[in-house]
């Protein structure tokens, strides 16, 4: 009886090439795919997300943008009191990254083929968060973190439903997500640290 020695009970050595049945080798098959439908631009025909979903999706998140930057830049020109210049940076550095989240938002919006929605009629009726304007800088302070909290709960759904069906705009929503998340911590620092 032959016993295998210990070098032989390891497993075979495993081919590094992919063996995915869905994987396309016919690079000539590839081409002619992609050359019928030229006319859908960064849209390939395995975009694997409801693209129209998508698109309102963004546009109700351009919205939510555009409103969160006309709310911090309220609050940046109205805000005043003691502690209200370290306040008004913060406003400030805020309504510009927000403003930045509504480019790349526009931006992706148009590649997937759609049209962004900037008509000022209804902004806020598509925006997920609510422009509140405020009387005191705790007010201010306190609708910006209701305002990012909204945006991170909306955000979050988002990346969800889109899943790996777009992972472009999946990625693109985790790092406004991201960002975010960091403007609610600075909302509730500033927050914290004001009197009552």
């Amino acid at each position: 009886m032959h016993r295998p020695d210990k070098a032989s009970n390891k497993s075979p050595a495993k081919d590094s090439t992919p063996h995915d049945s869905k994987f396309i080798s016919d690079i000539k098959t590839l081409r002619e795919r992609v050359r019928a439908h030229i006319d859908e631009g960064a849209v390939t025909p395995n975009y694997g997300a409801d693209r129209e979903r998508v698109i309102k999706l963004l546009n109700e998140a351009l919205a939510t943008e555009i409103v969160c930057v006309l709310r911090y830049k309220r609050h940046y020109f109205m805000a005043q009191g003691i502690a209200s210049d370290a306040v008004k940076a913060e406003f400030l550095e805020h309504a510009g990254e927000e403003q930045e989240h509504a480019d790349e938002i526009a931006e992706r919006i148009c590649q997937l083929g759609g049209e962004p929605n900037l008509d000022p009629d209804g902004m806020t009726s598509r925006s997920h968060s609510e422009y509140v304007e405020g009387d005191s800088l705790r007010d201010m302070i306190r609708e910006d973190l209701i305002a990012e909290r909204i945006a991170i709960e909306s955000y979050r759904e988002m990346i969800n439903f889109v899943g790996d069906g777009d992972s472009t705009t999946r990625r693109m929503l985790e790092q406004i997500l991201a960002v975010e998340e960091e403007h609610a911590e600075d909302m509730n620092s500033l927050l914290q640290g004001m009197p009552n």
